[in-house]
């Protein structure tokens, strides 16, 4: 057990601890009063307790003295030490939530804040973990993250996906490799909706696999039989796959990434779909053209790419990327289709992407019906203190003539 006196104190200015007593997890440089606690005396990842003005301790964190985010919220009170202790009994909390959600073991079983582990994700690939630290106080915990993952789970590998940029607005290196353990031989595997995936933890994109389009995919493919789909930033092919096996007549998966390609196309041969399964190499917007050229349309199309807003001075930018990849997605629609239309920029509001595609119906001079909104999964639960928690948004809608 840890007492306020086993680390050292980081003081907040007169008023600056209404947030946190609000539930937010996040303590900005601005806020601290360096007077009494100056920064430069902490290393980057040092736990600390963070203390009002009033010098009433609000708990335990750790701090990052050269981040914007200077320090964050792990424990409130002063009676729990930031060690393997606290983290099993964090990875035990979320492990309940997802044992309670899903049949086997793939999902997100960490996500950061929203579990009280801020800036620590896990996945969970059946016996292969792959974890994410994205804060310098998760990096210096790194061993009792790994003892607390080998306690509660007892997985045959666990990896560090350590290459996300986030990381670099923390001062931390890039890397990934593996914390203990070994990857079987075929790689890590991920199933959902009665399919199988090959993923690469190591080298594929963020940490293998996007299980917070799950729950979305599973209201799609309802509503996919009989068609021809179109699947945009397509990567391991989840939604194209999906479709096809949801009874698809036929789906064209297009990624810019080579090795995204080839990895849908395996995939399809994994699960018996290959005859209805046609993977192409080719930025989306290219393919957008070249389809419109050839006068090629589709019953059903998903745009789901990357995050075209990563910082608050690309709004405008981005913004107009959504609306233009839509609009070009419109074009390729046939009289009555779908469109699958997402967003992971947080930069993003919901009403903002809306509002794009509104503009790009309109100038295509066709009507857009919302049937659905949507939004991340369970094993990404929000916290209603931390808006940053509330990133993924889209909409399912129905595109038709004037």
């Amino acid at each position: 057990m840890a007492s306020e006196p086993a680390y050292p104190a980081l003081f907040l200015k007169r008023g600056e601890d209404a947030r946190l007593r609000a539930g937010h997890l996040w303590v900005f440089s601005n806020e601290i009063d360096v007077a009494r606690s100056p920064l430069d005396a902490f290393a980057p990842g040092d736990a600390c307790v963070i203390v009002d003005a009033h010098g009433k301790p609000i708990g335990i964190g750790y701090v990052n003295p050269h981040s914007l985010i200077a320090a964050r919220l792990v424990s409130r009170g002063v009676e729990h030490a930031l060690d393997r202790s606290l983290l099993t009994h964090r990875l035990n909390v979320a492990l309940a939530l997802r044992e309670r959600l899903y049949a086997e073991p793939y999902y997100r079983l960490l996500f950061g804040e929203a579990d009280g582990v801020p800036g620590l994700t896990l996945d969970r690939y059946g016996d292969v973990i792959v974890a994410q630290a994205t804060s310098a106080g998760i990096e210096r915990l790194k061993p009792e993250v790994e003892a607390a993952v080998q306690k509660v789970l007892k997985p045959a590998a666990m990896i560090w996906k350590n290459d996300a940029g986030i990381r670099a607005l923390e001062g931390l290196p890039s890397y990934a490799d593996i914390a203990f353990g070994a990857l079987p031989d075929a790689g890590a595997v991920v199933r959902e909706g009665g399919l199988e995936f090959g993923v690469d933890p190591i080298g594929g994109q963020k940490t293998g696999w996007f299980y917070d389009q799950r729950a979305n995919r599973d209201h799609f493919v309802a509503q996919v039989a009989g068609k021809r789909v179109l699947d945009l930033f397509s990567y391991l092919g989840a939604w194209g796959l999906r479709a096809a096996a949801a009874g698809a007549g036929a789906v064209v998966c297009v990624d810019a990434s080579a090795t995204a390609v080839e990895a849908v196309r395996a995939n399809a041969a994994r699960n018996g779909l290959g005859d209805r399964v046609r993977a192409v190499h080719a930025d989306a917007f290219d393919a957008l053209r070249d389809l419109r050229a050839a006068r090629e349309h589709f019953d059903v199309v998903v745009v789901d790419p990357p995050a075209f807003i990563k910082r608050k001075k690309d709004l405008v930018e981005g913004r107009l990327a959504y609306r233009r990849i839509n609009e070009a997605a419109m074009q390729v629609l046939g009289r009555d289709g779908l469109l699958v239309s997402c967003s992971c920029s947080y930069h993003l509001s919901r009403s903002e992407l809306l509002a794009s595609l509104q503009a790009g119906a309109r100038h295509l001079d066709r009507q857009l019906q919302v049937l659905e909104k949507l939004q991340q999964g369970p094993d990404h639960p929000l916290h209603p203190a931390i808006p940053e928690t509330d990133y993924l948004k889209g909409y399912l809608c129905r595109v038709l003539p004037a």
